[in-house]
């Protein structure tokens, strides 16, 4: 396995496919990174050279990764809630931040259903 940014990439992928298992590349940085250090992305990472992954190394230096890219996401958070605002709070509360529904669904950000005891749904009748 190739190490670029302290992470180990696939060897059996393709190197745009690869690069994306870094904190903060997608597949357009990638594709960005790629073009350029001049390599064909369509390359597997087993088949480049080590002087190609020094390149590849040195490019992606350039953009804000991994930790400093974690670090900064948490203080942004961290700072919409000492400020009070609506996104702070839903955050705080675990709840979604962007506007969607809360009624139903929510699953992935309330965690699992919590049944409240004698409450039952109101029966038509």
């Amino acid at each position: 396995m190739a190490r670029i940014a302290g992470v180990d990439i696939p060897n059996e992928k393709r190197v745009v496919i690869s690069l994306t298992y870094i904190f903060g590349i997608g597949r357009s940085t990638a594709s960005k990174i790629l073009k350029a250090v001049e390599i064909d992305e369509d390359k597997r990472v087993k088949d480049l050279s080590e002087d190609e992954l020094t390149k590849i190394r040195l490019e992606v230096q350039k953009y804000r990764i991994e930790g400093d890219l974690r670090r900064e996401v948490a203080l942004n958070i961290k700072r919409l809630q000492e400020i009070g605002s609506y996104r702070g709070i839903r955050h705080r509360r675990g709840l979604p931040v962007r506007g969607q529904r809360t009624r139903t669904n929510a699953r992935t950000r309330k965690g699992p259903r919590r049944t409240i005891a004698n409450k039952k749904m109101a029966s038509k009748g």
